[in-house]
């Protein structure tokens, strides 16, 4: 009978335990596709700025939300505007394996 508990008590901690790794796992996809979407945008709106002749990198920086702008680089070619964003992370190795990188062209008159 105390056997039959203590296995009950060892498959409760190995669900639990699988349980936190799936939703954190889920959490890191989420926050991946969501950092995807505000680099698109920050990517825009910074060949927006090359074609009004603005600065790119205000743009850039305006487009994205406050956790994000201690996470981006931008490089510039030309009329083409390349944003580097890191994700949130449950750890900082795994947001700097998971950079994400999108560009937007600009077609001056």
């Amino acid at each position: 009978m105390a056997t039959d508990s203590g296995q009950a008590s060892i498959e409760a901690v190995a669900g639990i335990a699988a349980l936190l790794l799936a939703a954190a796992l889920c959490f890191q996809l989420l926050a991946a596709g969501y950092s995807l979407t505000l680099a698109d945008g920050a990517a825009k709106a910074g060949a927006v700025a090359v074609v009004q002749g603005k600065p790119v990198d205000a743009a850039v920086r305006k487009a994205l939300p406050g956790w994000a702008r201690s996470r981006y680089s931008i490089r510039r070619l030309g009329g083409r505007v390349e944003v580097r964003l890191r994700p949130p992370a449950v750890t900082d190795s795994i947001g700097h394996r998971l950079e994400l990188t999108s560009s937007s062209t600009a077609e001056t008159p």
